[in-house]
């Protein structure tokens, strides 16, 4: 461990937020309105905590512990995740199992805070959001799988390094079939269309938005900003195999990287303004593609 190792943490600690403004404005600008400024989601999270927290009479401690824990996943999982040819703070073999178990960790605390509740609003967002689960968790980790066996690496930080354009030529069909299985995690694991809409008031549509309808003040700024830092590491890997190598410079890949990050952001925006959200019945067959994709890919590897 270095110093240059907080690098990708502090930057995800600083910048996520930014992520959500500018895929609101790119949305916005498809629209032909202003949008939000950029900076809407450090306003919304500083309101958020200046404020303070209802609490229904029927819930218990689990529903105050669910915002708390799932921010602190957030933050350890956001130690485990490499940027550019920046490594890890924290990097040990097998760790992508332990980044997988705390995204599981924030979504059942997410869950059972909602079932708290006692409200079959809520409940109904619980139950879809573990049945769509269920089928994301096992496509990305047959990504890790694929990955780890074509890189022979077990930890993210190796892992995940920045192609170069002999990877692709060496294993570009590979490559392409997990940047798409990756990306379709991403937008589910974040709750974007097609598979949800993080906008929609819609109650026969709602997933993730529902689960935390009854959150308020300091404990829905934390889901809100856990919210960012997950697509922002999710984002992380996915640009890490799109990007190109930077030849071995890290400040040079940290800055393609960063402004990567914001690119995607504009790409998630265009996604959601071109198309709309998916029906529910057709949203299982979405992420069982992208298992299967990623099962092609690990099939490629194992030639």
């Amino acid at each position: 461990m270095n110093a240059l190792s907080f690098i990708p943490l502090l930057l995800a600690l600083i910048l996520s937020p930014l992520l959500f403004g500018v895929i609101n404005r790119t949305k916005a600008l498809f629209a032909g309105r202003r949008g939000q400024p950029l900076l809407q989601t450090y306003y919304d999270l500083w309101k958020l905590l200046r404020k303070g927290a209802v609490y229904s009479r029927t819930t218990t401690w689990i529903f105050r512990a669910g915002p708390m824990v799932g921010l602190a996943a957030a933050w350890v999982a956001a130690t485990l995740v490499p940027l550019g040819n920046f490594p890890a703070l924290i990097a040990f073999p097998a760790d992508f199992l332990l980044f997988a178990g705390l995204l599981g960790l924030m979504r059942f605390f997410t869950v059972v805070a909602a079932l708290d509740t006692g409200s079959s609003f809520e409940g109904m967002g619980a139950s879809r959001e573990v049945f769509f689960s269920a089928l994301t968790e096992p496509a990305l980790f047959v990504v890790l799988a694929t990955l780890a066996r074509q890189t022979g690496q077990l930890s993210l930080s190796t892992m995940f390094e920045p192609v170069s354009g002999a990877d692709w030529l060496h294993g570009g069909p590979v490559l392409a079939l997990v940047i798409i299985a990756l990306m379709i995690v991403l937008l589910a694991e974040n709750a974007r269309i097609p598979v949800d809409d993080p906008n929609t008031h819609l109650e026969l549509t709602m997933i993730h938005e529902v689960m935390v309808l009854d959150h308020s003040g300091p404990d829905f700024a934390f889901i809100l900003y856990a919210a960012a830092l997950k697509l922002w590491m999710l984002g992380a890997l996915v640009l890490s195999m799109v990007l190109p190598s930077s030849g071995g410079n890290p400040w040079l890949s940290l800055a393609l990287v960063s402004g990567g990050m914001f690119g995607l952001a504009v790409v998630i925006g265009v996604i959601e303004s071109v198309m709309a959200r998916l029906r529910l019945l057709v949203v299982p067959q979405l992420l069982i593609g992208a298992g299967a994709v990623a099962t092609v890919a690990l099939i490629l590897t194992l030639r």
